[in-house]
């Protein structure tokens, strides 16, 4: 996954670079391997039965010798078929040296003397536990996430590291929480990154950074995203507090902008149709009364003035 915004780039770790990459194994259809070998075996028995029909004794030696060396060459050369189902492959070692590796689904014949592992190509999931970690703030939070991958190098993934199931496992876990340290939960500032605001970004920036810790291993990460977030129950009640304040006074701030707007109108359009001639005090009290009635909580309880203004 590449990125085209600077904020997103990840601080990604240097892995070392790998010692060997995946090259395919020279590998024969199965189906002629097994008949040859099927036919091998079966001259092997028919001369060891013909060996008791002939009375020489150095004939018949030869015979059960040959009969006995044929079905055994023939019994090894079976020993190198190998059933490939697809979403598999095959890794193939001789003596110790790698060899390559057998894609082509169905049977197919190897050198017999080679070893064969096996290990799947299909796609996986691994979704991490809920993670308890300090945010950027120090706000103990928990947070899980999902991540899609399958092996694109068998080569890699054998030889490169001990368990590569478990590497993606702990590498995932290393990249969620090393991410959940460099944000906050909820960003002080605007242009801020944050866990839960931007969380397009930070998935992208997830991606990147496990991208580049299992490359190493030849997995491939065909998608990640976050399962859980949230605040840790010690401070939940705490923030939730925070939250609300932060909403209450975003709404009176836009309550107090709209208000001032319609009583800017108001004004404007009395003096437009000329319905009545304001003084500077009358002005300021109709402002002040229009302000309580707009960004008041409760309805007003208005109040009749049987006198004048100055009384």
């Amino acid at each position: 996954m590449t990125t085209h915004d600077p904020q997103v780039t990840a601080d990604v770790p240097e892995m070392p670079a790998p010692r060997v990459r995946e090259t395919p194994a020279h590998s024969i259809g199965g189906g002629l391997a097994l008949l040859l070998g099927l036919v091998g075996l079966l001259a092997g028995v028919a001369m060891i039965i013909v060996a008791t029909a002939v009375e020489g004794t150095g004939a018949k030696a030869g015979l059960i010798t040959g009969g006995i060396l044929v079905a055994l060459a023939s019994f090894i050369a079976m020993c190198g078929l190998n059933m490939v189902a697809p979403g598999e492959a095959r890794v193939v070692q001789l003596f110790g040296r790698y060899r390559g590796t057998i894609r082509q689904d169905g049977l197919r014949w190897v050198n017999p003397f080679t070893s064969r592992t096996k290990i799947s190509t299909r796609v996986r999931n691994h979704e991490t536990a809920v993670l308890k970690v300090n945010d950027a703030y120090g706000n103990p939070i928990e947070l899980a996430a999902v991540v899609v991958w399958r092996v694109e190098d068998t080569a890699q993934a054998t030889f490169e590291v001990d368990d590569y199931v478990e590497f993606v496992s702990t590498q995932t876990e290393a990249a969620v929480r090393h991410i959940a340290i460099e944000y906050p939960y909820d960003a002080h500032d605007e242009d801020g990154l944050s866990l839960r605001g931007n969380a397009e970004e930070i998935t992208e920036k997830l991606a990147v950074e496990l991208h580049a810790r299992v490359e190493a291993a030849g997995v491939q990460i065909i998608e990640s995203r976050f399962t859980h977030l949230a605040y840790a129950p010690e401070i939940a009640s705490a923030m939730l507090q925070r939250q609300q304040a932060g909403a209450v006074v975003a709404a009176r701030q836009q309550i107090v902008e709209g208000a001032v707007g319609m009583v800017e109108t108001a004004l404007a359009r009395i003096q437009e149709q000329d319905i009545v001639d304001l003084d500077p005090e009358r002005k300021a009290a109709m402002v002040s009364n229009l302000m309580v009635v707009l960004c008041g909580d409760r309805s007003a309880q208005p109040v009749l003035n049987t006198g004048t203004l100055y009384q």
